[in-house]
C-alpha cells in the first residue's frame, strides 16, 4: 500500500540538487513536485488493482557507485552484455553514478550531445530544460510522474543537430549490484530535422531489488523528417516495484520505432506511447514480455495519430510462467484529422501452467473516415498435441517448453531493427525460461 509520507524531505532534496550543481530551474522543479505527490492522485491501469503496490519506499535515494576510468575497468558484467571495444557511443551508470562516457570523435565533430543526465544538466541547462517534462509527459499527470521528477537520480541525455545522421549506436549501460539502489532514470532522446539516431539501454541486476523503486521515464521527441530507433533489454530484480513510463512525439515525415524486451522480473506498470503530430509520421512498436513467479505486468502499448496519412503498428508477444498474470492493452487511436490514416495491432499471450494468466485488450478508437485500422489478438495455453509431438521426439518437457517459448516469441524478437537488442534479448529470455 502507498505510504502517506516518503522518507525524504524537501529539505533533502534541495541539498542533493545543490550537491550535484543542478541548474536553479530544476531544484525548483523537484521542489514543486514533492508537494503534488500530497495531493495528485494514482493513475489508474486498466484492469489492475494497484492500492496495494508500495511505490514509496526506498531505502536510499542515491547509491553511490564507481568512477571507470578506462574501458579496461568496466566490470565483467558490462563486458557480457557489450562488445565495449568496438563500441563507439557508451554511457554506463553505475547504481545512481554516472560511470563511464566515450564518444566517438564523428559524433563529437558533428555537434551530437551523448550524455549522462547529470552532465548535461551542467553542460546543458538550456537544452535539456526544452526537453525535460514537456508535453510528452507531465509533472503533475498524476502521482508517480511527480514523484519521478521530484526524485530523478540517473538517465541519459542524447540531441542530434539538423541533417546529422549518428554512424554508430549509442549504447546505455544501468548495472545494478546494491540492494540499496533504486532507480528515478529519467531519458531524453531528441532529434532535430532529417537527423538519425539509434538508441540502446540495458538495464541489469546482480543484487536484490527487494523494498526499492524503479520509477522510469523516457522522452523521444524526432523533429520533421527524423528518424529514432529506441531499444531495451531491461532485466531487473523481482524485487523492485515497477512503473516505467517511456513516450515519443512526431513532427512530419518522422519516425519513431521501438524495440523492447520487457524482462523485469518484478510487478510493473509499463506505459509505452507514441503520438504522431505531423502529417506522414509513422512509429513501429514492437515489444516481448516474459513473466514468471507470481508477477503483475501490465503493458499498455498506444499509438496516436493526429497527423494525415500517418501509420501505426503495434506488436507484442508475451508468456506467461508459473502464477504469473499480464494485461495487454493496444490502443490504436486515429483522431479527427488524421484522413488516410493506417492503425494495425497484434497482441498475443502464451499461458504455460495452470495457474497463469493473460489478458489482450485490443482498442481501436477512430475519429476520421478515410482510415485503415485492424488488430488481432489471442491468449490461450500451450498446445498440448505440439508438447506431445516433440517429447514424442525423445524432447523431455521442459526443453519442449523452451523450444515453444523460443518459437512464439521469435517472431517478433527477429523482427527487431538492433542486432545488439537481439541476441541480449534472446540471452535473457533463456536466462528468465530456465530458472
Amino acid at each position: 500500500m502507498t505510504t502517506e509520507t516518503l522518507n525524504i524531505s524537501e529539505a533533502q532534496l534541495v541539498e542533493y540538487s545543490q550537491a550535484h550543481n543542478e541548474p536553479s530551474w530544476l531544484t525548483e522543479l523537484r521542489r514543486e513536485a514533492l508537494k503534488l505527490t500530497e495531493t495528485l492522485e494514482m493513475p489508474k491501469p486498466d484492469k489492475t488493482k494497484i492500492n496495494k503496490w508500495d511505490f514509496d519506499s526506498f531505502k536510499q535515494h542515491e547509491t553511490v557507485g564507481n568512477v571507470y576510468e578506462s574501458i579496461e575497468n568496466l566490470p565483467a558484467e558490462v563486458k557480457e552484455i557489450i562488445d565495449v571495444e568496438n563500441t563507439e557511443n557508451l554511457v554506463i551508470q553505475h547504481n545512481n553514478t554516472l560511470a563511464y562516457t566515450k564518444v566517438s570523435d564523428s559524433a563529437k565533430n558533428d555537434g551530437v550531445i551523448i550524455e549522462g543526465l547529470s552532465d548535461a544538466l551542467k553542460n546543458h541547462p538550456d537544452l535539456v530544460k526544452k526537453y525535460f517534462m514537456n508535453d510528452t509527459v507531465t509533472v503533475d499527470e498524476h502521482r508517480l510522474t511527480a514523484l519521478h521528477t521530484a526524485l530523478v537520480n540517473g538517465g541519459m541525455f542524447v540531441y542530434v543537430p539538423k541533417n546529422v545522421i549518428v554512424e554508430h549506436p549509442i549504447q546505455y549501460v544501468v548495472l545494478h549490484d546494491d540492494a540499496n539502489a533504486s532507480f528515478y532514470n529519467h531519458v531524453i532522446i531528441a532529434t532535430e530535422e532529417s537527423a538519425e539516431v539509434t538508441y540502446v539501454e540495458n538495464y541489469l541486476s546482480n543484487a536484490s531489488g527487494e523494498g526499492n523503486q524503479l520509477n522510469i521515464v523516457s522522452e523521444v521527441s524526432a523533429a520533421a523528417n527524423s528518424k529514432i530507433t529506441y531499444g531495451s533489454v531491461d532485466y531487473l530484480d523481482k524485487g523492485f516495484t515497477g512503473h516505467i513510463i517511456r513516450r515519443g512525439m512526431t513532427e512530419a515525415d518522422a519516425t519513431i520505432n521501438w524495440a523492447l524486451g520487457l524482462m523485469n522480473e518484478g510487478s510493473q506498470i509499463i506505459d509505452n506511447t507514441t503520438n504522431l503530430i505531423g502529417d506522414r509520421s509513422e512509429s513501429e512498436l514492437k515489444s516481448v514480455v516474459i513473466g514468471t513467479g507470481s508477477q503483475k505486468i501490465n503493458l499498455t502499448s498506444k499509438i496516436v495519430q493526429y497527423g494525415k496519412e500517418t501509420n501505426g503498428y503495434i506488436l507484442k508477444h508475451g508468456v506467461m510462467l508459473e502464477s504469473a498474470s499480464t494485461i495487454f492493452n493496444g490502443i490504436g487511436y486515429i483522431k479527427h484529422g488524421g484522413a488516410k490514416s493506417n492503425a494495425q495491432q497484434e497482441s498475443r499471450v502464451l499461458m504455460l501452467s495452470e495457474k497463469a494468466r493473460g489478458d489482450a485488450n485490443p482498442i481501436l478508437l477512430i475519429d476520421e473516415d478515410d482510415v485503415e485500422a485492424g488488430h488481432a489478438a489471442s491468449v490461450g495455453r500451450v498446445d498440448p498435441e505440439q508438447l506431445y509431438y516433440l517429447m514424442s521426439r525423445g524432447i523431455s518437457r521442459r526443453e519442449a517448453e523452451r523450444l515453444i517459448i523460443h518459437g512464439f516469441l521469435d517472431p517478433v524478437v527477429r523482427e527487431l531493427p538492433i542486432e545488439d537488442v537481439k541476441r541480449k534479448l534472446r540471452e535473457v529470455i533463456e536466462l528468465k525460461i530456465n530458472k
